[in-house]
């Protein structure tokens, strides 16, 4: 069950983490320009709270949080965070991992970082992108005594998402039909993530909200196959408003669905938005 919590993360940060379900009209791919505006907003000091379930089973909680920002070379850079934890009493499952991440303008990750809490250590993952000289410097090792066992600099010709930057990327594009085909680096690895926005507003239920909620919907898949047999396929419902808060989502594995819903949030002056017909 470890796996599930691991792969509702990757997913969540935006999904690569839905279950597939196609649609009945589909969008046609176009081109995606690395650089976009958007109307939707990302707040300092919201606080996004998911559960992760498969079946009747409640394995953990994501906690996704937006911790500042500043101005690097006078554009916004927004650093948010993750934290991942299975809950107590659940079998072989003691799962608790931190990510982090900065993001620019574009909605492009400058830097990952990520903490893996083991019995006896800590391990650390950190992707450190300088895009003017094509770089990402990766840097893994221990945390606490801290020791770097590997050290290396790779090519990164185009702007890239680690697997946090995806889950805000995802949440700038939603509400209007697009195709994003996004390069993402994962396990040091270069992958890409197609992403399908769809414009049409539905309503829909959480149970953390007691009305329909207006939301819009995306799907996509990734070109990696995950353990269990996770597809890389997925598709979820976010707020239909300047936020664009992921609402719930559900992912594909050979034993059957997980699934990842909002329980709770911060942010100053925002609830769900109604649906109106």
């Amino acid at each position: 069950m470890r796996y599930f919590l691991i792969f509702a993360l990757t997913l969540l940060s935006v999904v690569s983490f839905f279950g597939f379900t196609g649609d009945n009209n589909p969008v046609n791919p176009s081109s995606y320009p690395v650089s976009f505006t958007s109307p939707k907003e990302l707040v300092v000091g919201e606080e996004l709270t998911y559960i992760v379930k498969y079946a009747l089973l409640n394995l953990g909680e994501l906690r996704f949080k937006v911790v500042a920002k500043e101005k690097m070379n006078g554009k916004n850079v927004y650093s948010a965070v993750v934290y991942m934890d299975s809950y107590n009493g659940l079998p072989a499952v003691d799962l608790h991992q931190t990510y982090e991440t900065k993001l620019n303008s574009d909605y492009y990750s400058e830097f990952f970082r990520g903490i893996v809490k083991g019995k006896d250590y800590a391990s650390y993952t950190d992707y450190f992108f300088n895009y003017a000289k094509k770089k990402v410097h990766v840097k893994k090792g221990k945390v606490n005594p801290y020791e770097v066992w590997n050290d290396t600099v790779g090519h990164a010709d185009k702007m890239c998402q680690d697997g946090l930057s995806l889950f805000y990327f995802a949440r700038m594009g939603t509400g209007k039909r697009h195709v994003a085909v996004v390069p993402c680096l994962v396990n040091e690895k270069r992958v890409n993530t197609r992403i399908n926005f769809y414009d049409e507003v539905q309503k829909v239920r959480i149970n953390a909200v007691n009305y329909d909620i207006a939301a819009v919907r995306l799907d996509g898949h990734t070109d990696f196959v995950g353990v269990l047999g996770l597809t890389g396929d997925f598709e979820g419902w976010f707020t239909d408003d300047v936020a664009g808060i992921p609402l719930k989502a559900t992912m594909n594995l050979i034993i059957g669905k997980v699934s990842v819903e909002l329980t709770s949030w911060k942010r100053p002056g925002w609830n769900p938005p109604r649906y109106k017909q």
